[in-house]
């Protein structure tokens, strides 16, 4: 399989960083893709991400939200008192795992729940009012308006 070096554009672009290293990210054959997820669009504000995380239990994952980054974790906790059972075929995965999400700016996790084996993650995002796009008047100036100022400044 080809691999493509994108480093010469590195050194020609400002401010494209974080799309160069998605970009390399998806051309890595050795991209980690356990567990499954979606990344569902609810409203123009309102993001869920659900994790297929088949026999993990709420004590057994962890969420952490950290500048720009969202990391979820799972480990089964083993008791070693207890047995392990004798497999004849071990279809389900519980093995450990980290999966990282890039979250835009001003996106933040408003909660989480674990509902018959997913993980949904809410996100919300929250623009700033002084990011906000506003509508600007545009004013216009008549003749009568122009009669009006001039009269004004010979008073």
């Amino acid at each position: 399989m080809r691999t493509f070096d994108l480093s010469p554009l590195y050194r020609n672009t400002v401010g494209f960083d974080r799309l160069f290293k998605m970009v390399d990210q998806l051309a890595d054959p050795q991209t980690n893709t356990y567990p499954p997820y979606n990344i569902e669009r609810l409203d123009e504000n309102d993001y869920r991400i659900s994790i297929a995380v088949a026999g993990f239990t709420d004590q057994d994952l962890s969420i952490e939200s950290k500048e720009n980054s969202l990391i979820v974790r799972g480990e089964k906790k083993t008791e070693e008192t207890a047995e392990k059972p004798e497999y004849l075929y071990q279809g389900i995965a519980a093995r450990a795992f980290e999966r990282r999400f890039q979250m835009a700016d001003h996106v933040h996790v408003t909660g989480a729940r674990l509902e018959n084996g997913l993980l949904h993650i809410e996100l919300h995002r929250e623009i700033p009012e002084a990011k906000k796009p506003r509508v600007v008047p545009i004013t216009t100036t008549t003749a009568k308006t122009i009669e009006t100022s001039v009269e004004q400044k010979a008073a």
